[in-house]
């Protein structure tokens, strides 16, 4: 018998997923857009560092000095060699195949490489016309450069041509200027074969086009002359220069008394490395120096050929920094991660507390625990993975590559974040939902903070969390985050968090102890407003401990990352006022050089000058020791100041301050007092000159006149000296005065007071502590770090609101309903603002509190295991004015974000029963009791 299409069985239950999204887009939608900007986040970061990390090395092989940077292979012309091998064809063909011959990731720019012949010992030039400033003659190089042409234009004469018989050569104009050649010109020089000297004939004059490009820089005495000192009973000087050979003539160098050799340079190109190539960059140089590599290049020139380079000194210098400022930046990474992870967490929370109805209802008609796990995670999964994937793209196609390319940044770092994301995500709302209901329940049991107990597990987590901060906190202190052994291992750069997360839990446990205590006082107060807000608060669900573990690490972090951030600003401006002295400094380019009359009445006229500081200062004098002739020798500078203007500045910089009293003159002083040497002057010294002149007066025989010194003081630093040792003394009492530095303080105009000092004298230098400062972020490596922790601030600030509004919507429905059901009974807008306020205010101030006090027992508790000075500053330590910076918290870092949050939640929840009043009453009133 045929059915009938109304036999046809109708599909029973419609699709879940399909039914719950469209049941709650809003939902959805917000979970999207938080797993979207969490995903992207954790998917950008591994791209930022690997960005910064590529810039910077690019950055530093770039700007580095390509006499310092260049790969030079060298190899000495063997005594039998007639010239053939000198053939310019040749030299090319042994500079193509050693070219080839560098390993991966070595390569060079072929517009910059040159080959040719020169003498090592430099030759000199014999005629009586050639300039001889001291008597003595010039001496010069003889070089022959390839692609001459390609690297200078001719101004005068004509390319050289000639031949190892009649050689010819041509200079460059600062050359022929300063040596008084022209075309025509012959130069002659020793020669080693025969009496008579060689003729250079001079044919032109060129121009380098780009002097600071490598082809010049490298050699700059093939470009630029030089005055040259001969050290002996008095110092005499004679010129330096180059004959530029042409590769024709260039076999004359063999008939020279002068070393010659063959050379060719490499300039390595940076634009193809990145930051995981530095390793390999490293073995490479290795290898090419003094490994097997080198032993090929030296098949493909010829000869013992060595190649020298300060390359590798570049990229130890980029890798010891990258070690140093990785595991600090590794830290705020921690921070940010656990903060999203919790907000993640709270996102799931929220999702099961507004259908736990809906859940234990199912539970109870006989739904099973995998059913209803596997429903919530497919509509999890329908949100999270779409919102992961596009996250991912987002980063890959934001953060590329310093030159714009997509490629050479891993995926794989960005695909494990995207995916931890996604998963936490996911399996929050079914894992969680789970748990709650695993025994079917009719009606929910009162939890709320004040009857909920700890269980053994939890108990058993918090220990077991303690432990983990206990030893990360220590390992941090003793190994520190410098980058030397495994100092940046997980768990040490997860000990903020840990701490954090002990603080949180001990939060937790403690919260209920204020309101009980509050309870008794409110209940005396008049009004109903204050003591239901108490014991709203108390009644709030256990679960709203986690938006407390959300703010606890969120301050945490936003406290450590800003004291980061002071900590690396202190140091720069301490580094840089300690090379200064003031805000300004005038000197002389060369040590002695003595002010010019009026010119400190000059500076202390301009706009913004507020103090100036005369100073002499003497360097290198010799000091006596209280023990006498034993002591080995030691010298110091000797400062001469005026004790007010100095103490001044002393004052305001920090560095060394004293009473001005300590250095009252002795009323004799000038050239009045040359022949009263037993004089004493009172004197502060550093620890050291201290420590050798004693506490009796000493003798002082200095360029200022003789006298004898008694230490009143002792001072580490001083602000005219950034050196270790030094010795004040009052500049009036000097015999010979002249000021010759001058120390200014005030926001001072730099394009002004260099006006004002040249007007005055040509020979003086004008140095800005904030040109200092500038100096000491140089490296893509410093910033991006420092964005980094930027971002990691940002970030934590933006998830922390997310915890507040997450927190306020979880009881968004019960609060609008208790709301409705007490306008019934006459409460007034005002109050229910009032009674909102006062309700949400407990948690925020706990959490401000334990965020404010576990951020400042935080830093001081980490700051003996982190150094910020590389960091901070460029230089490695040693080669800067400050040997370290520790981290030190501050005090706005600790206090806005806390406030801050306080405020957001107080306006929030005013907010919300600001909405509250503007709709009606009915539906809440008819919702029924809310459990």
């Amino acid at each position: 018998m045929p059915r009938s299409r109304s036999d046809k069985p109708a599909r029973a239950v419609a699709p879940w997923v399909r039914t719950r999204l469209r049941t709650a887009p809003w939902a959805a939608a917000a979970l999207a857009l938080l797993v979207l900007v969490t995903a992207y986040l954790a998917a950008a970061l591994p791209r930022a560092v690997d960005r910064y990390e590529t810039e910077g090395l690019r950055h530093d092989i770039r700007t580095a000095a390509p006499r310092n940077s260049v790969l030079e292979l060298t190899t000495p012309i063997p005594v039998n060699e007639h010239g053939k091998g000198l053939d310019p064809r040749v030299l090319q063909s042994k500079s193509d195949r050693a070219r080839e011959e560098l390993p991966e990731p070595i390569l060079t720019d072929p517009e910059q490489t040159v080959h040719g012949v020169r003498t090592v010992k430099r030759v000199e030039g014999t005629d009586p016309w050639l300039p001889r400033p001291d008597g003595l003659p010039p001496e010069f190089v003889l070089s022959s450069p390839s692609r001459l042409t390609e690297h200078a234009t001719l101004r005068k004469g004509r390319l050289a041509a000639g031949t190892a018989d009649a050689p010819e050569a041509v200079v460059t104009v600062k050359t022929a200027e300063s040596l008084h050649l022209k075309p025509g010109s012959v130069v002659h020089v020793p020669s080693k074969t025969s009496p008579e000297p060689l003729a250079v004939t001079i044919t032109g004059i060129v121009e380098p086009r780009g002097p600071e490009s490598p082809y010049w820089a490298v050699e700059p005495l093939l470009r630029t002359p030089a005055l040259a000192p001969m050290v002996g009973d008095e110092v005499k000087y004679y010129w330096q220069g180059a004959l530029l050979l042409s590769p024709a003539s260039a076999p004359v160098v063999l008939s020279t008394n002068s070393e010659p050799e063959l050379f060719f340079r490499f300039m390595p190109t940076a634009g193809h490395l990145t930051g995981r190539d530095t390793d390999r960059l490293a073995a490479a140089l290795d290898a090419t120096t003094s490994g097997p590599d080198l032993v090929k290049l030296r098949r493909a020139v010829g000869g013992n050929a060595a190649l020298t380079t300060d390359l590798d000194t570049i990229v130890d210098s980029y890798r010891s920094m990258r070690e140093a400022i990785n595991p600090v930046v590794a830290v705020a990474v921690f921070g940010i991660g656990a903060v999203a992870a919790v907000v993640l967490a709270m996102t799931g929370g929220l999702f099961v507390a507004r259908r736990d109805s809906e859940l234990a209802l199912l539970r109870s008609r006989g739904a099973s625990l995998t059913g209803i796990g596997l429903r919530l995670l497919g509509e999890t999964s329908a949100v999270a993975v779409p919102a992961a994937a596009l996250a991912l793209g987002l980063a890959v196609a934001t953060v590329r590559q310093p030159d714009g390319g997509s490629g050479g940044i891993p995926l794989g770092p960005s695909v494990l974040g995207t995916v931890l994301v996604a998963l936490v995500a996911i399996l929050v709302l079914p894992v969680r939902a789970v748990v709650l209901h695993r025994r079917p329940r009719l009606h929910g049991a009162r939890d709320d903070v004040l009857t909920a107990r700890p269980s053994r597990r939890r108990t058993v987590l918090e220990l077991t969390l303690l432990v983990l901060a206990v030893g990360a906190v220590a390992s941090l202190r003793l190994r520190g985050t410098d980058g030397s052994g495994d100092s940046g291992d997980p768990l040490v750069s997860a000990a903020p968090v840990l701490v954090g997360l002990i603080a949180a839990s001990v939060l937790v446990r403690i919260y209920p102890l204020p309101l009980r205590w509050l309870a008794r006082p409110a209940r005396r107060l008049r009004g109903a407003v204050g003591p239901l807000a108490l014991a709203r608060a108390g009644r709030a669900s256990s679960s709203g401990t986690l938006p407390l573990l959300a703010l606890v690490l969120a301050l945490t972090t936003a406290a450590f990352g800003g004291s980061v951030l002071a900590g690396v600003a202190d140091a720069r401006d301490r580094a840089a006022l300690l090379a200064t002295g003031a805000d300004a400094r005038i000197g002389g380019y060369v040590e002695w050089t003595p002010l010019p009359a009026g010119l400190t009445e000059s500076v202390r006229g301009l706009p913004g000058v507020r103090d100036v500081a005369a100073v002499q200062i003497e360097y290198g004098v010799d000091l006596p020791s209280y023990q006498g002739t034993t002591a080995e020798p030691m010298s110091a500078p000797i400062v001469g100041v005026e004790p007010d203007s100095y103490t001044r500045l002393a004052n305001r910089t920090g560095f060394g301050p004293f009473p001005a009293g300590l250095l009252a003159s002795t009323g004799k002083g000038g050239e009045g007092a040359v022949g009263d040497t037993q004089r004493v002057l009172p004197a502060i010294a550093s620890p050291k000159v201290a420590e050798r002149l004693g506490k009796q007066p000493m003798d002082i025989i200095a360029a200022a006149g003789a006298f004898r010194v008694q230490v009143v003081a002792v001072r580490s630093t001083t602000p005219a000296l950034d050196d270790a040792d030094f010795l004040l003394v009052n500049g009036a009492d000097l015999t010979h005065r002249a000021d010759t530095q001058l120390l200014v303080t005030g926001a001072v105009d730099g394009t002004a007071l260099r006006a004002a000092v040249k007007a005055k004298s040509s020979r003086l230098d004008v140095a800005l502590r904030s040109e200092e400062r500038a100096t000491y972020v140089d490296s893509p490596l410093q910033s991006g770090a420092e964005q980094i922790y930027l971002g990691a601030i940002g970030a934590g600030a933006a998830f922390a609101v997310v915890a507040l509004l997450l927190s306020l919507m979880q009881s968004a429905p019960e609060r609008n309903t208790l709301l409705a059901r007490l306008r019934t009974m006459g409460l007034t807008r005002k109050q229910g603002r009032r009674l909102l306020a006062l309700e949400a205010l407990p948690q925020a101030v706990l959490a401000a509190l334990g965020g404010i006090l576990v951020g400042w027992a935080t830093v001081p508790l980490l700051a003996p295991g982190i150094d910020l000075f590389r960091l901070a500053l460029a230089a490695a330590p040693g080669f800067a004015p400050l040997d370290s910076a520790p981290l030190r918290a501050d005090p706005w870092s600790l206090v806005l974000p806390a406030l801050a949050v306080v405020v957001l939640t107080a306006l929030a929840a005013v907010g919300q029963a600001w909405w509250a009043g503007r709709r009606g009453s009915i539906k809440e009133l008819r919702a029924g009791d809310a459990r």
